[in-house]
Order: C-alpha cells, then structure tokens, then sequence
C-alpha cells in the first residue's frame, strides 16, 4: 500500500501563492481517523495549518461554516486564512501544540483545572442560540448505533438480533428527545485530543467540529468526561458533571438519565467505528482503545434508563466477548 501521509496535495503550491503563503515550508502532521490530512505551514516566523480535504471522500464545506458560525458567537475556532474548498484545501490558524491531551499527559496535576476550562466551554457554547446545523434525529442516533451490529457484531461473527436492537434504542433514546429542542450546537467529538489550549487569557481551541448537529446537551459533556482515548476518573466525571449542572440550573436526576442514554449511544457507536476503522481503513491501532469503550459503555447501560438496551446485550453479547480479549476477530 502507498503512503499518502506525506504527498503534498495537488494543486498546493498555486493555493499557497494566492494566499500570500509562497515558497512556505510544508510539515505532514500525524492522521487520525478520517481522509484528511494535516500538514504545518511555515515561511520566516509566521506558521498556519493546512487542512488537505479532498473530494470526494472529505468535504471541507461543513467545517468552514461551523468554523465561522462558533468565531462569530464567541468560541474560539481556528480562523480561515484562505480556502479552496473544490479541491479541498483550507489554510487555517494555527492553535500551535499545546493539545489538551498531551498537557496533562506532562502536568498531570493541572487535570482539575483543565476540565474545569473545558467544561466551562461548554456551559458558554449552551448559552448559545442553536446554530445553523441539522436536528440530531432518532434516525442519525439509530444510524450510529447500527455500526455495532454492522461491524463488530460482524467482525465476532454475532449472529445477534438487530430489529430488537434498534427497538431498544428507540424506546430509551425517544424519552430523550423532546428535552434536545430547541437544542443547543453539538460537536460531537469534543475531547481531549481535539482541544487546544491557548493560554490563560484565551477561549479553549476547538478542532474537528465539521460534523456539529443541534442535539441534547448531555452529548457533548458525556464526549468530554467519557474519553475513548484518555482515562477521566469516575471521581473527575461526577465533579465536572455537578459543575456543569451547578452552572446551568439543570435538573440533575433527568439530565444524568439522559446522559447515560448518549453515553451508551456513543460508545456502542464508537465500538462500531474502531472495528471498522481497522477491517475497512486499515488502522488496527483503535482495536487497543476498545477495552476503555467497553468498560464505560458497562457503567452507562447500568444506569435504570438503559433497561432495554442493557438487555438486548445481555441476550445477544456474551459477557467474554465485550472486550477485545476475548474471542478472535475475524480478519
């Protein structure tokens, strides 16, 4: 297989010139879990980051206009320098190094604050008019959690029962529903690894917001304190959910019901998406991350809300297979 990571995109040296950006120096910056990639600009002591985005797997479209829609009302996304979205490339702000994760990999014992920052992030995006981005419906939630049975169930070869599956879930997630309108702006992969920290006197930089819906305010915080790639104490997660509902006013006995529906949502899908990370794209590495997933999938479908959820997998999910140790993945 060819290594696309560090082939500059086509067409990159006329969108440089046009941005006033020529002779820059070009770094690859390591990918994730998409068909994008990152790359850091550099020309005297000015530096940008590109977004390489290209059709027709990527579509930069949606980021730009979640870009300007959160700069606009206060948040701080990374600025738009210059854009060529029909050939996927967008030249950004860049928010430098200090990503949430890898701060508090070296100063640990800023955690407490740092989520505290996040948090309160969150409480101001909340504070928000919903933004200019499609409902979170039953069928988008449905959707997600579906790739737990089309690739993990599959990849165990699972022969489970899927119409009692998405009947469980419309049954917990519709009790849900009439308390996301009118909703608030959803990022839907606000974590650690997509936040930036700017310094004392600046707003937490936010990354990967392209996908943002208008949903249930509980699905960004249960991203946030339910971490797939960072372990968040269940200690931390109790104090920073009373600090969000401390600020918000909201009531916590329904809000933590509803926090345990999304959580369980998220994670199920999350499962789903690392497997098929590794069969369809090729990137084992999420099979290690499963174990965490599965371990707060178990707290959330212990919640009373998650009932029927809780025993589709009982029923269908042998307890020595809801992890990756257990079993063998069929390749």
């Amino acid at each position: 297989m060819t290594d696309t990571s560090t082939t500059l995109p086509s067409g990159l040296d006329s969108f440089l010139e046009a941005a006033g950006w020529a002779g820059a120096r070009v770094d690859p910056l390591p990918g994730d879990a998409s068909f994008r990639r990152y790359f850091r600009i550099r020309r005297g002591d000015r530096t940008a980051m590109l977004m390489d985005a290209p059709p027709p797997n990527e579509d930069p479209g949606p980021f730009l206009r979640a870009a300007r829609w959160l700069d606009a009302n206060g948040m701080r996304a990374p600025r738009i320098i210059a854009e060529r979205a029909e050939h996927g490339l967008v030249l950004i702000e860049d928010f430098g190094e200090a990503r949430m994760r890898d701060y508090l990999d070296q100063w640990p014992d800023d955690e407490e604050a740092t989520y505290k920052g996040a948090v309160d992030a969150l409480v101001h995006l909340h504070e928000l008019p919903p933004g200019p981005f499609l409902d979170y419906t039953m069928s988008e939630y449905q959707r997600e959690a579906r790739l737990f049975v089309d690739w993990y169930c599959t990849a165990r070869k699972l022969y489970v029962d899927v119409p009692g599956f998405v009947a469980a879930w419309e049954s917990v997630l519709g009790e849900l529903l009439p308390r996301q309108r009118p909703g608030v702006t959803v990022l839907r992969d606000y974590h650690a690894e997509n936040i930036m920290l700017l310094g004392a006197l600046e707003k937490q930089g936010l990354l990967d917001f392209q996908d943002a819906l208008v949903g249930h305010p509980a699905y960004d915080l249960v991203s946030l304190l339910q971490d797939a790639r960072r372990d968040v104490s269940p200690e931390l997660e109790a104090e920073m959910f009373d600090r969000y509902i401390r600020a918000t006013g909201t009531d916590a006995e329904t809000f933590l019901a509803d926090y345990a529906r999304l959580g369980a949502q998220r994670n199920t899908k999350i499962v789903g998406i690392f497997v098929r990370l590794w069969k369809r794209d090729g990137k084992p590495r999420y099979l290690d991350l499963i174990p965490r997933v599965w371990g707060l999938l178990e707290r959330d479908l212990a919640h009373p809300a998650l009932a029927p959820v809780a025993q589709w997998f009982d029923v269908n999910i042998p307890a020595e297979l809801r992890d990756t140790g257990g079993g063998t993945f069929e390749v």
